[in-house]
């Protein structure tokens, strides 16, 4: 299993407390990783696939692997079953 480089540790860190800090999220990318928000997403969709991403923050990223899952369940579900009813 290969270590998180020092990025990956920063981005996955930042996902955990970004929302403490004032103003639009995309501009706290900018600033505090010095990312464009489109690669910052990229990497964060790549991280939580990996196991070292896990034992890093175990609650951060079992999160965000649930919200991608609901996000693919819901994009999956068409127009009318959106609100998650299967009848």
């Amino acid at each position: 299993m290969a270590a998180l480089s020092e990025r990956e540790m920063r981005v996955l860190s930042f996902e955990r407390g970004w929302w403490r800090s004032p103003g639009a999220k995309e501009q706290e990318i900018r600033d505090a990783l010095g990312m464009t928000a489109t690669s910052y997403y990229q990497l964060l969709n790549d991280l939580i696939d990996r196991p070292e991403a896990l034992v890093f923050d175990p609650a951060l990223v079992t999160r965000l692997r649930r919200q991608r899952a609901r996000r693919h369940r819901m994009r999956s579900a068409g127009p009318d079953r959106r609100d998650g009813t299967s009848w």
